[in-house]
Formats: C-alpha cells, sequence, structure tokens
C-alpha cells in the first residue's frame, strides 16, 4: 500500500483539495473522496505526511457509518476499488483502503459539534466565562470533566486556512432552518451518546467531535468523517484524570509537540522530526485497533 499526500486523477475533474480529502467528480450524482496522509494542525497543512493515515481515517469512518446506518442514511456508494468505475482501477495502488464513491449531497453549511467533556477551546471559554458556547455551565468544573449532558455546539465552516467560528444554536437555525437545526442537533447528539458509549467499553474516551451532514433529494443524510482521531478527542480511558489535560489517541499529541515550538501557527509549519512522524500514526493506528478489534495490514 503506498504513501499518498496528492492524487492526479486526470479522468475526473478535482472538484476540491481540502487539508486531507481530494474530491473529484465522477458523474452528476456521484464524487470520489479520496482520504490523503496529508496531516494538518492549527488549520496549516505539514509538509511531511503521516504514513497510511488516510487509510486509518477511512476505515474508521467505514466501521462508524455502518454502525449509525439504523439511526442515519450516510453518503456511500462503495468502499472497494473493484466496485468503482473502470476509469478508476487502474489507480487501484493509490485508491485502495482510503477512498469511497459517495453520493454527491448539498453539505449543510455548519459543522455539528458535540462535547462530552470541558476541554480544547470548551475550556478556555469557560474559564473566562463560566459558559461553553452559550451554555451556563455549574461553578467549579475541572478540566476535562464530563459535562451533565453533551452539547450541541454548532460552527461555520470556514474557508482552507481560516477558522471554524462558534455560533449559537439559535443562529445555526437562522443559517439552515429551525426544523433542520433541530433535526440534527437531535441526530449529532444521539450518534455521539451511542458511539461515545461503545467506545467507552473499548476503553477510550471520545470526549468530543464534529459531523458533517448533506442533503440528498430532501433527505438529510451523513457525510465526510465520522468519529475519528482527526475530529474527534480520542483519550484512553484508563489514565483519565479530570482536571488536567489528558493524553491522546488523536493529533492531540502533535498539537502539543507544535505549541511547543517557536511558532506562530502560520505557513509554514515546523519540520515534523521522525519520531513525531512516527508517534502519532501509532496513535491512529492504535485507534482503530481498539475500535475496532482489527489490525490494519498497511
Amino acid at each position: 500500500m503506498k504513501v499518498v499526500t496528492k492524487t492526479t486523477i486526470t479522468e475526473y475533474p478535482l472538484l476540491s483539495r481540502g487539508k486531507v480529502r481530494d474530491i473529484y467528480e465522477i458523474d452528476e450524482s456521484s464524487l470520489l473522496i479520496v482520504t490523503t496522509d496529508r496531516m494538518s494542525a492549527f488549520d496549516v497543512i505539514m509538509a511531511e505526511p503521516i504514513p497510511y493515515k488516510g487509510v486509518i481515517l477511512n476505515q474508521i469512518t467505514l466501521f462508524w457509518m455502518k454502525k449509525f446506518e439504523h439511526i442515519i442514511a450516510n453518503h456511500l456508494i462503495a468502499s472497494d476499488v473493484k466496485d468503482f468505475p473502470e476509469p478508476l482501477q487502474k489507480y487501484a495502488d493509490e485508491l485502495e483502503g482510503r477512498s469511497v464513491l459517495v453520493k454527491k449531497a448539498k453539505p449543510l453549511p455548519i459543522e455539528c459539534i458535540v462535547r462530552g467533556h470541558i476541554s480544547g477551546s470548551g475550556w478556555k471559554d469557560y474559564t473566562k466565562t463560566g459558559s461553553v458556547c452559550g451554555y451556563k455551565l455549574p461553578e467549579g468544573m475541572l478540566e476535562s470533566e464530563k459535562f451533565p449532558t453533551p452539547l450541541f455546539t454548532p460552527s461555520t465552516k470556514a474557508e482552507l486556512g481560516d477558522h471554524d467560528e462558534n455560533i449559537s444554536v439559535e443562529r445555526a437555525a437562522e443559517m439552515v432552518g429551525k426544523e433542520l437545526a433541530d433535526k440534527v442537533a437531535e441526530v449529532s447528539l444521539r450518534i455521539f451518546s451511542e458511539g461515545r458509549d461503545y467506545a467507552e467499553e473499548k476503553g477510550i474516551i471520545i470526549a468530543d467531535t464534529k459531523f458533517e451532514f448533506g442533503m440528498v433529494d430532501g433527505e438529510l443524510i451523513l457525510i465526510d468523517e465520522v468519529l475519528t482521531p482527526d475530529s474527534s478527542r480520542f483519550w484512553p480511558k484508563s489514565s483519565y484524570t479530570p482536571g488536567q489535560g489528558q493524553p491522546s489517541f488523536d493529533k492531540q499529541y502533535l498539537r502539543n509537540w507544535l505549541s511547543a515550538q517557536d511558532w506562530d501557527k502560520t505557513p509554514p509549519a515546523p519540520a515534523l522530526p521522525e519520531e513525531v512522524i512516527a508517534e502519532t500514526g501509532k496513535k491512529y493506528a492504535e485507534a482503530y485497533t481498539i475500535l475496532t478489534g482489527q489490525t490494519l495490514l498497511l
């Protein structure tokens, strides 16, 4: 299996090249999404890839989408390259394990964030205001403490290189309509709660995450990535200690290393040492194995 940082599929138009994913238009109703090994942190793409990270992210998403099919439909058409259109077969060594053929959806203009624990920007918000994204919280909460109930805290979707902006539930309703906003909040909280309960049984605390939804023929569906180490905070349950930051199975390890460097979080990012690349990849692979009970043969 190849390490893939960028794809060039000439038979189909490239619709977007994001921080991690290359997206091609197959026809008027379907897309090819390729999850590369590009790594981003603080909305900056690193010069060095994390080998096979894209395969791990793609496989974790496939695992969760299947698990949540009883809650909401998703955009998947095919995940085996053998089932892709014939012109894609010659790219099989680049696409295997890291790509999906999906329905073309109209993405909602909001990120659907669910927070189960107080961490990251939520913790910073709380220490200044006593609230998280407009939710007034009890006094005296500790960093990493579990919320009494998970919070739905939507945000805007930023362009590449910009930062998402937290918005109120009321603002989300203005952007997509109250009925749809209520629906995505309800589905987001349900998926998060079910996923969190499953992960905790396996030894991982999902502290927070973001979901994306889109519309196909008037139906709300789940799109993009689901409960991955890129879109979530994964903490080992065995060492969980409220009152401090937690070790993690996600990109927080890389963020912590970058934060310790003399870097203003604008491109270019510092060069990643081999040990940081290896340790980051190890954490992603470990998360996959713990959640699915399988080991990826890369």
